[in-house]
């Protein structure tokens, strides 16, 4: 076995000094290793709420377009048609009908 040696202790509070530095430390870099870690997944949550986002409006641009797309591709006859059924839906012979029904209970007055 060794003959055992003295340490002088300007080594040994040197050494004792460092370990109690790394053990001080500890807390403050976990702590800071966690504050990373929660910044990082709050950029990863925000770009994927701009990326859905986008996604929505790029959706929405293009219901928009379809619908679009539908009406102008609208038979001009069927429109014609539709038109002339509104023109002729008989107003006029609705009002008639309607003064001879009041008139009948009136007693014609």
């Amino acid at each position: 076995m060794a003959d055992p040696t003295t340490v002088n202790p300007m080594v040994t509070d040197a050494v004792t000094q460092s370990n109690v530095k790394v053990v001080g430390e500890a807390p403050a870099m976990a702590m800071g290793s966690i504050f990373q870690s929660m910044a990082h997944s709050t950029s990863i949550l925000f770009e994927n709420a701009v990326s859905a986002s986008q996604q929505q409006n790029t959706l929405s641009q293009a219901a928009a377009n379809q619908g679009v797309m539908q009406i102008y591709s609208m038979d001009t006859m069927a429109g014609a048609g539709a038109t002339e059924k509104v023109a002729q839906s008989g107003t006029a012979d609705n009002l008639t009908t309607l003064l001879t029904v009041l008139n009948a209970f009136s007693g014609g007055r």
